[in-house]
C-alpha cells in the first residue's frame, strides 16, 4: 500500500524546524565568520546564475544534436537498404545469366547480347565477363566509360591479381563473392567485382564476373532526398573515399568543439565491411549559439553578473578593512602576551606603568600588583636593596651600558633567579620622552649551561692530556698550531714542525700554503672531493729515528671553532707491538723450518730406500765393469754405456739429495711470481717417496695455461707435501686394499668471493675425519697421531692465510659411507 501524502501541517512543521536549526547555526558563528559568509553571498549568486545559464544552453544544444543524429541514422540506414536491394537485384540477374551458361543454353554471341542489354539498362554495371575453369576469358562486354586498362580481352588468362584471388575464392566456396574495393590511384576508377561460379554436372566450370561502378551505385542506389540533405560517400575498409565528395573540415575559433561534422556510417551488405556508406549532415541552421535569443540572454547575464560582482567587491573591501584593523590590534596584543622577554615601563619618577604577561610570569606577580609600584619593588631581594637602588638611579639618569646589566630577581614564591636587564628611552608620538622601557631576560639556564661547558672543557682537556697518543691540530695553509696535548709537546715541543713531519712522512695530505695574491689558483686544490669533515681517517705506520719509535699516524679533516678547515693528526707509539710482530714472524719462520725437518725425519726411511736404489745400481754397474775388465770381456761401446748408466744413477741420487736439502734448509721468506706447474712437480717428487713406501698410488692433474701466483714456493710445496703425506698415512691406517690405495692432487682455476684464484685439492681414500676431529683440526698442538705434535695442519693453514688464501677440509661420502677425505686450499692470482 503506498504511503499517504504528507499533510500541509507536517510540511510546515518540518520547514519551521529547519529554519530554527539554521538560525541556531548562524548565531553560533562568530561575527567575523558571519561577515565573511555574508560577503560570499553575492559571489555565490553570480556563480549559481552563470551555472544555470550555461546548463540551459548546454541542454538545448544536446537536444538539438541528438535529434540530428537520430534523423541522420534513420536516413543512412534507409539509404543502405536501397543500395543493398539494388545490388541484390543485379546479383540475381547475373546469377540467372550464370545458370544459363552452366546449363549450356547460351552461346558466346548470346552471352554478349544479354550482357550488353544488362549494361545498357543498368548504368552501375560497367562490364560482364565469362571466365572458364582454366581462368581464360571466353567473352566480355564493357560499357564505353571503362578505361582501356580495365578492359578484358577474350582469350586472356587471369594473372595473379585481386581478380585471380577472388576467382579462387569463388571456386572454393561455389557461391557468389564480392571483392573488397580499395581506393584507386591515378585516373583509374575503382570497380566493385562480383563473381558468380558456374557449375556443370556438379563440377566448377568457371565464373561470370560482373564489375560495378561504385560511383554509379552511390548515385542510382541512394535516394534523392538523402543525397539532398547529406554529403553521402562510399568508403573502403581503410576509410578511403571510393565515391562521393566528403565535407571539408570546418574551423570555428569561437566554439572549437563544433568543427566536427555530424556523421554516421554503416557497412553495405552483401559486400561486407569492405564497402561502407557514410553520410555527413550539412550545417543548415545557426544552432543555439547563432540565434539572437542566445546573445540577448548572454548580454543580460553578463550585466547581471557584473552588478553582482561589483556589489561583492565593495562588500569585500569593507570587510577587509575591518578585519585588518582587528588583526592589527590582536597581533599587537598577542605579540605582547606571547613574547618570552619580560617588558616593563617606568615613568620619569620610577613608577611602574606597564608590564607584559612574560614579566608577570617570570616574577610571579600579577599586573595589578606591579603597576603603580615605586621602589623598592616587590620582586627585589631584600638583601640587595642598596645595590638595586643604585642601579635604578643609573637607569633613570640614562647611564646604563648598552649591553645591559645582570641582577638577581625574587619571585613571589621566594625563589631567586638571574636576569639581564636592557634599558632604553620611552618616547611618545610627539617625540618627547615619557619614561624608560626595560626588557628582562631569564639567564639562569644559560649561566648553568656555561658553567657545565666550562667544566666539560676542563674534563676533556684532562683526558686529552692523559692520552698515551700525540694529538695535534693545525689549519691548512698555515704553520699555526691550534692544539697540542702533553705527549706531543713532550716529543716535538710547541711548534708545528712535528705535526708537519708526521703528515709528510705518513704520506697523508699536507697542509700546503696558498698565496692568493700570487695567482688565482684555489688554495684547497688537491683536497679530497668528498666531505672533508666526515669521520674518515687515514692510517700509516712510520719510524722516527730521532725518537727511536714506531708510530701509527691517523689523520682526519675537521672544521675548527672559527670555521677554518684544519687537520688533526693522532700519533700512537706502537714500538712494542712492532717488536712483538717481528718476534712472532721469526718464531713462525722457525716453526716452518722445524716442521719441514720433522716431515723429512718422518720420511727418513723412505728417503733411505729411495737413495738405496741408485746407489745399488751404481755398485752393480761398477762391480760388473771391474769383473769384465779383469777378464778382458768388455768392448769400448759396452764400457761407455755402463759408465753413462752409472752417471745417470749418480745424478738421480744427487737430485734426490738436492731436493731434500732445498726443502729443509732455512731461508728468508721469498714471495715472488711462481709457476703453478713447477711447484706441483717438486711437491709430487718429494711426496712420491713417502707414498711409494706406503704402497699408495699418486695421481695428479694440473689445468693447462694456469696464470702465475705470488707465493713462496718452498712454503706452498711444504703444504702440498704435508697434505699428501697425511693422506698416505690415513690410507695405511685404514688398511685399504691395493685397488683403493690412491691419493689424487688436482689444481684448477676457481673463483672465491668474485676474485680469481687457483684451488689445490688433495683427496685420499682413507676413513675420513670424525666430526669432533673436524671441529679442532686446525688448532695448534691438536693431533690424532700418538707420536704427532699437532702443528702440521695449523702451520699449513697459517701459510695459506699468509698468502691471502683459505683452507678447508671435508669428508667424501658414498651414500652414508665415508670413502675418504679432501683437503683444499685457494690462493689468489698475482
Amino acid at each position: 500500500m503506498p504511503p499517504a501524502a504528507a499533510s500541509p501541517t507536517a510540511f510546515a512543521s518540518a520547514a519551521s524546524t529547519a529554519a530554527r536549526r539554521w538560525r541556531s547555526w548562524w548565531r553560533s558563528l562568530s561575527p567575523m565568520r558571519q561577515d565573511r559568509l555574508a560577503a560570499l553571498a553575492p559571489l555565490a549568486a553570480v556563480l549559481m546564475f552563470l551555472a544555470a545559464i550555461v546548463a540551459s544552453f548546454w541542454y538545448l544544444r544536446n537536444e538539438e544534436i541528438e535529434r540530428e543524429k537520430e534523423a541522420l541514422k534513420r536516413d543512412v540506414e534507409y539509404a543502405q537498404q536501397r543500395v543493398r536491394l539494388r545490388l541484390l537485384e543485379r546479383q540475381e540477374q547475373v546469377m540467372r545469366l550464370a545458370r544459363d551458361l552452366s546449363n549450356e543454353e547460351l552461346e558466346r554471341s548470346e552471352f554478349i547480347a544479354r550482357a550488353e542489354a544488362l549494361i545498357s539498362q543498368y548504368p552501375e554495371l560497367q562490364a560482364i565477363t565469362w571466365i572458364d575453369g582454366r581462368r581464360r576469358i571466353r567473352a566480355s562486354h564493357a560499357a564505353p566509360t571503362v578505361t582501356s586498362s580495365q578492359l578484358r580481352v577474350s582469350g586472356e588468362v587471369l594473372k595473379g591479381d585481386d581478380t585471380a584471388e577472388l576467382f579462387g575464392l569463388a571456386r572454393d566456396l561455389l557461391q557468389p563473392v564480392y571483392s573488397q574495393p580499395a581506393a584507386a590511384s591515378g585516373d583509374t576508377v575503382p570497380l566493385l567485382q562480383l563473381q558468380v561460379p558456374l557449375a556443370a554436372e556438379g563440377r566448377f566450370a568457371g565464373v561470370v564476373l560482373a564489375e560495378y561502378s561504385i560511383d554509379s551505385v552511390l548515385r542510382y542506389g541512394t535516394p534523392t532526398e538523402v543525397l539532398a540533405r547529406y554529403a553521402v560517400t562510399l568508403l573502403d575498409a581503410g576509410n578511403h573515399v571510393l565515391a562521393g565528395t566528403p565535407l571539408a573540415p570546418r574551423s570555428n575559433a569561437l566554439l572549437p568543439w563544433t568543427t566536427k561534422a555530424n556523421a554516421y556510417q554503416v557497412p553495405v551488405s552483401p559486400v561486407g565491411n569492405g564497402l561502407v556508406l557514410r553520410a555527413q549532415a550539412y550545417r543548415t541552421s545557426l544552432g543555439v549559439v547563432g540565434s539572437g535569443l542566445f546573445w540577448l540572454v548572454g548580454a543580460l547575464s553578463v550585466m547581471t553578473a557584473w552588478m553582482l560582482i561589483a556589489t561583492w567587491r565593495h562588500t569585500r573591501r569593507r570587510l577587509q578593512a575591518q578585519q585588518a584593523l582587528i588583526v592589527e590590534t590582536n597581533f599587537r596584543r598577542a605579540m605582547e602576551n606571547s613574547i618570552l622577554t619580560g617588558m616593563r615601563a617606568l615613568d620619569l619618577e620610577g613608577r611602574i606603568t606597564y608590564v607584559n604577561a612574560a614579566f608577570c610570569q617570570m616574577t610571579g606577580w600579577s599586573e595589578a600588583e606591579l603597576v603603580g609600584q615605586l621602589p623598592p619593588y616587590s620582586y627585589w631581594p631584600e638583601d640587595e636593596y642598596e645595590t638595586l637602588h643604585a642601579k635604578l638611579r643609573e637607569e633613570l639618569s640614562g647611564k646604563v651600558a648598552p649591553g645591559g646589566f645582570q641582577v638577581r630577581v625574587r619571585r613571589k614564591s621566594g625563589m631567586l633567579f638571574d636576569a639581564r636587564l636592557y634599558v632604553s628611552p620611552l618616547v611618545d608620538a610627539r617625540g618627547q620622552q615619557t619614561g624608560w622601557m626595560t626588557s628582562m631576560t631569564d639567564i639562569t639556564e644559560p649561566n648553568r649551561v656555561r658553567e657545565q661547558l666550562t667544566a666539560s672543557h676542563e674534563r676533556f682537556t684532562i683526558v686529552l692530556e692523559a692520552l698515551d697518543a700525540s694529538v695535534s691540530v693545525a689549519p691548512l695553509g698555515s704553520e699555526e698550531l691550534l692544539f697540542a696535548n702533553r705527549l706531543y709537546r713532550q716529543w716535538f715541543g710547541s711548534q708545528t714542525t712535528g705535526h708537519l713531519q708526521l703528515v709528510a712522512q705518513a704520506g697523508v695530505l699536507p697542509a700546503q700554503r696558498s698565496d692568493a695574491g700570487m695567482h688565482d689558483e684555489d688554495g684547497l686544490m688537491g683536497l679530497p672531493t668528498d666531505s672533508l669533515t666526515t669521520a674518515h681517517s687515514e692510517n700509516a705506520e712510520i719510524y722516527l729515528p730521532e725518537l727511536a719509535k714506531w708510530l701509527e699516524v691517523r689523520s682526519r679533516y675537521l672544521n675548527w671553532v672559527d670555521g677554518r678547515l684544519a687537520q688533526m693528526v693522532i700519533a700512537t707509539d706502537i714500538t712494542p707491538r712492532r717488536l712483538a710482530e717481528e718476534q712472532a714472524a721469526r718464531q713462525a719462520e722457525r716453526a716452518q723450518s722445524v716442521s719441514r725437518l720433522i716431515t723429512m725425519g718422518e720420511m727418513a726411511s723412505s728417503v733411505a730406500h729411495e737413495l738405496n736404489q741408485p746407489l745399488t745400481a751404481i755398485s752393480n754397474y761398477c762391480s760388473g765393469m771391474i769383473s769384465r775388465i779383469e777378464k778382458k770381456q768388455i768392448a769400448e761401446d759396452a764400457l761407455l754405456t755402463a759408465l753413462q748408466k752409472t752417471a745417470h744413477q749418480a745424478q738421480r741420487a744427487g737430485q734426490i739429495i738436492q731436493r731434500i736439502r732445498a726443502f729443509v734448509k732455512k731461508s728468508e721468506p721469498n714471495r715472488q711470481l711462481a709457476e703453478v706447474g713447477s711447484m706441483v712437480a717438486e711437491a709430487v717428487e718429494l711426496a712420491g717417496i713417502e707414498l711409494r713406501r706406503h704402497n699408495v698410488r699418486l695421481t695428479h692433474y694440473v689445468a693447462a695455461r694456469l696464470p702465475p701466483v705470488s707465493a713462496d714456493t718452498i712454503l706452498i710445496e711444504q703444504v702440498l707435501v704435508n697434505l699428501m703425506k697425511n693422506g698416505a698415512e690415513s690410507i695405511a691406517n685404514a688398511g685399504r686394499p691395493p685397488a683403493q690405495r690412491s691419493v689424487e692432487l688436482r689444481v684448477v682455476p676457481r673463483q672465491a668471493d668474485g676474485q680469481d684464484g687457483i684451488e689445490f685439492s688433495v683427496q685420499d681414500t682413507g676413513r675420513g675425519l670424525a666430526p669432533e676431529v673436524l671441529a679442532h683440526l686446525f688448532e695448534a698442538f691438536y693431533s690424532t697421531k700418538s707420536e704427532g705434535m699437532g702443528i702440521g695442519l695449523n702451520l699449513c693453514r697459517s701459510i695459506v692465510e699468509s698468502h691471502q688464501g683459505r683452507m678447508h677440509a671435508e669428508n667424501i661420502y658414498n651414500g652414508s659411507e665415508v670413502t675418504g677425505c679432501r683437503f683444499s686450499f685457494w690462493l689468489p692470482l698475482a
